[in-house]
């Protein structure tokens, strides 16, 4: 083709020009040729009046935008009919900045005409090359070895190269990164399938000082057969939308993995955990020392130096090596300080590490000057924890890895997980507060120190429950009775927490009331159902507290057992309770059949007792069911492990406590336990005397010699006035105010006991009596010479009893 056929190809394309008002300016020969108008009838006319249609309302939107559209048009030939034609609409911006539109149009394939034959106009050819050329985003194209053929200006400043170096390159060769030889791979598989594939990626490109995320769109070059020839590929920069993504998905991870558990120390780590390496480099959690020890947090303005504790702390490095603070130890922090303020404002800041105010902070702690240095930290982030109104600590963000110092992005995420924290944090806080509250309640409430009575040797121990639910209200005691007889009593309230603590303890003491007048267990039991039936009625919803517990949900179940160490014999009774175990001295286990009895507080239902013989050197177990129910087992199971657990009577107490514990709970048992192990001994004639006595005065002085005669053998002489008189007093009223039969008993024991039984139902009172009377000196003489005394209901009667401290011999086996 020689030059002046090219040049009239080139004219023959349909053009024309339209100023900004809409008027076309110019007209080309091609356009003539199209649509059959000549210049002098179209220049200076409105262009819409050559459209057979409306333009399309992308075509509109477009040209409102001033930005480029093509598409199909429908225009109005000279002679009247209607042509459909492609046009490429161009915005061009003149001298004045107005903007001008330069117009190009393709006329309908002519029958047997083959596609794509039709050459392009010089000016459409230019457009394209400053299209790709001018193209913002990064552009490149391959031949199909995938060697690079040509790129846009944007490509050269990403790779840093000019497009001389790198063309007739493949990926791998211009650079070594592993990344590059992958994407090599993405383009070789773009050739053989003819699929485009898009490839995300967030890296740092040669040309570039930081990292981006890059999203690369590889699509192959398909002639007219669908035959593929090379790849081109196009690269978004989607950072913003990538770090947008990312600060949601940090956000929705620390909803999650934040406040997973009821630990003050495991959150705020939870929240280091969460920041570190995904926006920070080293986070550090540091609480108010008052906090960490479970004091209610000040609401003093900060006035002075601070004493933060590090509770918490995570990095991007093994070990967290820039740290310069050991976690748990405690720092004092000047009121200037990044910590003391953002304590005081309450709100979040971002700073770098060379503000005048952050190097005067910094200055004061030699540590972190050197961290700072040697690690290249750069920039930081404070956030307060706060909750419900208080500020508990401050969570720090630093950077030294990351080149990008924090953005105000950056402080948005960093409040939103530190609030989050916060909440977790308090409640934790709170549930610790009052988990130690209804545990040092609870504890102070059971026996401090198991009393060893001769009768008995007695092993406990009690296990708060590891779980969120909180301390219940299970308890055990050991009572002394009269007679050297011993009681055993575990319980369990239901609920948990202050409420389920103070229940137990106002029963607790109930037993020990009802015990110390000395009621059968089946009794106690009927008067502990009505106490619980009456504080359910106390602490139930009133006019003045209508957020009380609804009615019936203060409940409890007890057992109760009676030991008497001079007959061997166990009275047990239960309300509601798992029964006890009974192991005899040849190492059997057994479950004895006590009546189960309704949970205390259903009221209305009997309670019934049994008696066991228990040989000297049997084992009773007590416990309550989170014993034998830990771990989702069902009772059965539970007892089948409990009565393994027990079959070993010659080990000690102590460590048959241990055993069973291990057998039986899990790590971290979800409720209370307790456990109450007593090993029975008999009190025998050497320790015991009885006689019978008549209902005649006479009587009584025989009584006083047959006592100080027993205490000759026993070696107690010294005791032989005062229980002589005992003797003497409590004959004679069984005498005067009882009935036969009559008997007197001494028990050699701990403490030197004195008891008289008669016939009578009626109880002694003390009083005092006046000069003139000749009574009523009696019970008050015995009350003033002995370590206490009562009265208990019997089978036949009553027994009046006495007792003496023995610090006049050693005391019995």
């Amino acid at each position: 083709m020689d030059t002046d056929a090219a040049c009239g190809d080139q004219a023959a394309a349909p053009a024309a020009a339209v100023d900004a008002r809409g008027f076309v300016i110019a007209w080309s020969p091609g356009a003539r040729r199209l649509l059959g108008y000549a210049p002098t009838e179209v220049l200076g006319r409105a262009a819409a009046d050559l459209l057979a249609a409306d333009l399309p309302a992308a075509a509109r939107r477009c040209v409102a935008a001033r930005m480029g559209w093509s598409g199909e048009v429908a225009v109005r030939h000279r002679d009247g009919h209607r042509l459909d034609v492609s046009l490429w609409a161009h915005p061009l911006v003149d001298a004045r900045g107005t903007t001008q539109w330069f117009l190009t149009a393709r006329a309908p394939e002519q029958p047997g005409r083959p596609r794509g034959t039709e050459t392009d106009s010089t000016e459409t050819a230019v457009l394209k090359d400053w299209t790709l050329a001018q193209l913002p985003i990064p552009v490149a194209i391959y031949d199909d070895k995938v060697r690079l053929v040509g790129v846009n200006e944007a490509t050269t400043r990403v790779m840093g190269r000019p497009e001389e170096e790198m063309r007739g390159l493949r990926l791998r060769e211009m650079n070594s990164d592993p990344l590059y030889e992958e994407i090599d791979k993405v383009q070789e598989q773009v050739l053989r399938t003819g699929e485009m594939v898009r490839h995300e990626n967030y890296s740092r490109a040669p040309g570039e000082a930081r990292e981006h995320a890059w999203s690369v769109f590889i699509f192959p070059l398909k002639d007219q057969d669908g035959q593929v020839h090379g790849v081109s590929a196009a690269v978004l920069d989607y950072t913003e939308q990538y770090w947008a993504r990312r600060r949601l998905a940090i956000v929705n991870e620390a909803s999650t993995r934040i406040g997973s558990t009821l630990d003050v120390t495991r959150t705020a780590q939870e929240l280091a955990d969460v920041a570190a390496g995904r926006f920070a480099d080293f986070v550090s959690v540091d609480l108010l020392d008052s906090i960490v020890h479970g004091e209610e947090p000040t609401l003093d303005p900060v006035t002075g130096p601070v004493v933060f504790r590090r509770v918490a702390q995570q990095s991007v490095l093994t070990g967290c090596p820039e740290s310069a603070v050991t976690p748990g130890t405690a720092e004092s922090h000047p009121e200037y300080s990044l910590l003391a303020r953002t304590l005081a404002t309450g709100l979040a800041s971002r700073h770098s590490i060379d503000d005048p105010d952050t190097r005067r902070w910094t200055a004061h702690f030699r540590a972190r000057v050197r961290s700072i240095r040697q690690y290249g930290i750069h920039s930081v982030m404070a956030a307060p924890l706060r909750a419900r109104g208080t500020t508990l600590g401050v969570a720090l963000f630093l950077r030294h890895r990351t080149l990008d110092p924090f953005d105000d992005d950056d402080l948005l995420l960093a409040e939103e997980i530190s609030a989050r924290a916060a909440v977790a944090v308090d409640n934790a806080r709170r549930y610790s507060r009052e988990r130690a509250t209804a545990l040092t309640l609870q504890r102070s409430m059971l026996p401090r120190r198991i009393p060893q009575p001769a009768a008995l040797d007695v092993a406990s121990r009690y296990l708060p429950a590891d779980s969120q639910a909180g301390v219940g209200g299970d308890w055990f005691d050991v009572i002394a009775l009269s007679g050297a007889r011993i009681a055993l009593v575990v319980g369990d309230v239901v609920g948990h927490g202050l409420h389920a603590s103070a229940t137990m303890g106002r029963l607790s003491t109930a037993v020990r009331t009802l015990a110390d007048i000395d009621l059968a267990p089946d009794e106690l039991l009927t008067r502990l159902d009505d106490i619980v039936i009456r504080l359910d009625i106390e602490e139930g919803p009133t006019a003045s507290d209508p957020n009380a517990h609804a009615a019936g949900e203060i409940g409890a179940t007890c057992v109760y057992a009676i030991y008497d160490p001079v007959a061997g014999r166990a009275t047990l009774a239960r309300a509601g309770h798992p029964a006890p175990a009974v192991v005899t001295p040849d190492g059997t286990v057994d479950f004895p059949e006590v009546p189960a009895g309704p949970p205390l507080g259903l009221g209305g239902l009997p309670f019934e007792s049994t008696e066991l013989q228990l040989p000297a050197g049997s084992l009773l177990a007590l416990y309550t069911d989170g014993l034998i129910e830990a771990a989702g087992r069902d009772i059965d199971q539970g007892l089948t492990l409990l009565r393994r657990a027990l079959t070993h009577p010659a080990r000690s107490l102590e460590d048959t406590c241990d055993s069973v514990l291990d057998a039986l709970l899990p790590e971290r048992p979800t409720d209370d336990v307790a456990l109450l192990l007593a090993r029975t001994k008999t009190l025998d004639a050497d320790h015991v005397a009885t006689w019978s006595l008549p209902a005649e005065p006479a009587v009584v002085a025989d009584a006083r010699k047959q006592a100080s005669h027993q205490l000759t053998i026993w070696g107690l002489d010294n005791a032989a006035y005062i229980t002589e008189l005992v003797v003497s007093e409590l004959v004679t009223n069984a005498i005067r105010y009882g009935g036969g039969p009559i008997q007197l008993r001494l028990i050699q024991d701990n403490t030197l006991i004195c008891e008289v039984s008669d016939a009578s139902n009626a109880a002694p009172h003390l009083r005092r009596a006046r000069v003139f009377d000749e009574g009523g000196r009696g019970l008050l003489l015995v009350a003033q010479l002995t370590q206490r005394w009562g009265t208990r209901q019997t089978a036949t009667g009553k027994t009046i009893w006495a007792e003496q401290s023995l610090p006049y011999a050693e005391l019995p086996a």
